[in-house]
C-alpha cells in the first residue's frame, strides 16, 4: 500500500463541502432491489471521500442480486450494490493526508474498495488482499457498496487517473486489477510466455489483454461459447480452442486428458520445452476448465486461479506433483496491482474500449443487473461490461 504524505502548504483540505443528497441503489433480497436515501459518510482523519460518476457492474454483484448470496457468504441486511467505479475527489479527512502527495479536491480517481486492518501478518507482510479483516464494499458484512452519489475510503485505496483515462474507464480498473493480479503478480509473466486462459467473460478478457500487453507470445482463449471466442480473438488471444465433447459415459478426469491433449496438438502446441504452455488462469471455476488446464500446462509451469466454481473439485494430483505446477491462487489485487493497471492503459498497452458494450442511466440500474445476468440485451447483443452512471 502507498505512503502517506502531506498536502503541500496552500492547498485545501476542507473539513465540509456543498453536499447533495445520496441516493443509493439497494439489494433487499434476490432479485429485489430499489433505491434509498443514505446518510453522507462521515470521513476519518485520513479518509477522502469520492463523488460516485461510474460503476460497472461485476458478476459478484449479480451473483448476490440473483441468489441473495455468493460462496460462504449471503445476505443478512439490505445492501448497497457495487464495488467498480470512478469518481471525482470531493472532500479530504482532518488530516489532509493524500496517496503520495498527489491527490487535490477535484481530481479524477479510480477506488480500490477493500479496507483492510493494516495491523495483521498480512497486511504487514505485503498481503493486504488476504487480510482476514477486510471490509470490501458490497460484500457482506459490509453494507456500503458504490452504487450511491458519496463513497469514503482511505486515501491511499484511490488512484488518480491520467488526462488520458476517462471516467468509464477508470471504473474498470478493479476488473482490470484483478486480471493483472493474477497474470503479472501471481502467474510472474515474462515476455515471450505462452498463456492458456479459460473463460472469455470480462476478467478472462483481461487477462488475455494483461498477458498481451506484457509480451506473451501466444495467448490462447478457450470457451465453449464461440461468439464470445470471435471476440477474444479479435481483441487479444492469438488463438482460441473449443473444446471437444465428452464421449457418453466418460469420466470427467479422462475427458479432460483427453481434452488437453487435443488443445495441444490442434494448435500445434509442444507438452514441454520451447511453445509449450507457461502460465494457465481459469477465469471460470469449473472442474473440467481446471482440470484441462493442469493437463495441458508444461512441466515446472505455473497455475494461477482466480474464477469461482464448487468449492471441492477433484485435480490430478499425481501430475501436479510429478510435474512440480506451480498452482497459485489469485484473490482481487495487492500491492501494486493497480497502479500497473492503470499505466497499462494509460501507454495504450491495454486498451479498454472494445469491452465496454453498455452504460445506463443512475435511475435504470435494475435494467443494467437483468441484461448483464442474461448475457444479452433485448436486441440479441452480447454483454461483456455495463457501466452505470453515477446519480445526477
Amino acid at each position: 500500500m502507498s505512503s502517506h504524505a502531506i498536502i503541500p502548504e496552500g492547498k485545501p483540505h476542507p473539513a465540509d463541502f456543498a453536499a447533495k443528497d445520496n441516493p443509493a441503489f439497494i439489494l433487499y433480497d434476490k432479485l429485489k432491489t430499489g433505491y434509498e436515501e443514505q446518510p453522507i459518510p462521515e470521513l476519518g482523519p485520513d479518509e477522502v471521500l469520492v463523488e460516485i460518476k461510474k460503476t460497472g457492474i461485476c458478476g459478484s454483484d449479480v451473483h448476490f442480486y440473483n441468489t441473495g448470496g455468493m460462496g460462504l457468504v449471503a445476505l443478512e441486511e439490505p445492501m448497497c450494490l457495487g464495488h467498480e467505479s470512478a469518481g471525482v475527489l470531493v472532500q479530504l479527512g482532518a488530516n489532509g493526508l493524500v496517496s503520495k502527495g498527489v491527490l487535490q479536491l477535484g481530481d479524477r480517481v479510480a477506488l480500490e474498495p477493500g479496507v483492510t486492518c493494516r495491523m495483521c501478518t498480512d497486511c504487514r507482510g505485503g498481503c493486504y488482499q488476504i487480510c482476514e479483516h477486510m471490509v470490501f464494499a458490497a460484500y457482506p458484512p459490509s453494507r456500503g457498496g458504490t452504487l450511491q452519489r458519496y463513497y469514503k475510503l482511505p486515501a491511499d485505496l484511490v488512484y488518480r487517473l491520467p488526462e488520458s483515462v476517462g471516467l468509464e474507464y477508470g471504473a474498470m480498473m478493479e476488473p482490470l486489477s484483478v486480471a493483472v493480479h493474477a497474470v503479472a503478480n501471481k502467474g510472474s509473466m515474462r515476455t515471450g510466455y505462452n498463456v492458456l486462459i479459460f473463460g472469455a467473460g470480462p476478467v478472462g478478457l483481461l487477462a488475455m489483454a494483461v498477458a498481451k500487453g506484457l509480451g506473451g507470445n501466444r495467448i490462447v482463449a478457450v470457451d465453449i461459447n464461440e461468439e464470445r471466442l470471435n471476440f477474444a480473438k479479435d481483441y487479444a488471444a492469438t488463438d482460441v480452442y473449443i473444446p471437444i465433447k465428452p464421449n457418453a459415459d466418460e469420466p470427467r478426469p479422462a475427458y479432460s486428458v483427453r481434452a488437453a491433449a487435443d488443445l495441444l496438438l490442434s494448435l500445434g502446441i509442444p507438452t514441454r520445452g520451447p511453445g509449450s504452455i507457461d502460465l494457465v488462469v481459469d477465469a471460470t471455476g469449473a472442474e473440467v476448465c481446471i482440470q484441462m488446464g493442469l493437463n495441458a500446462i508444461k512441466p515446472g509451469g505455473t497455475y494461477v486461479q482466480t474464477g469461482f466454481g464448487p468449492p471441492d473439485i477433484q485435480v490430478p494430483m499425481f501430475r501436479i506433483t510429478t510435474n512440480e505446477v506451480q498452482i497459485k491462487g489469485g484473490w482481487r489485487y495487492g500491492n501494486g496491482d493497480y497502479p500497473l493497471a492503470i499505466d497499462l492503459v494509460n501507454r495504450g498497452l491495454v486498451n479498454l474500449e472494445p469491452l465496454l458494450t453498455h452504460t445506463f442511466k443512475f435511475k435504470d440500474a435494475l435494467e443494467a443487473f437483468e441484461i448483464t445476468k442474461a448475457g444479452k440485451d433485448k436486441n440479441g447483443k452480447f454483454v461483456i461490461k455495463c457501466v452505470i452512471d453515477g446519480p445526477e
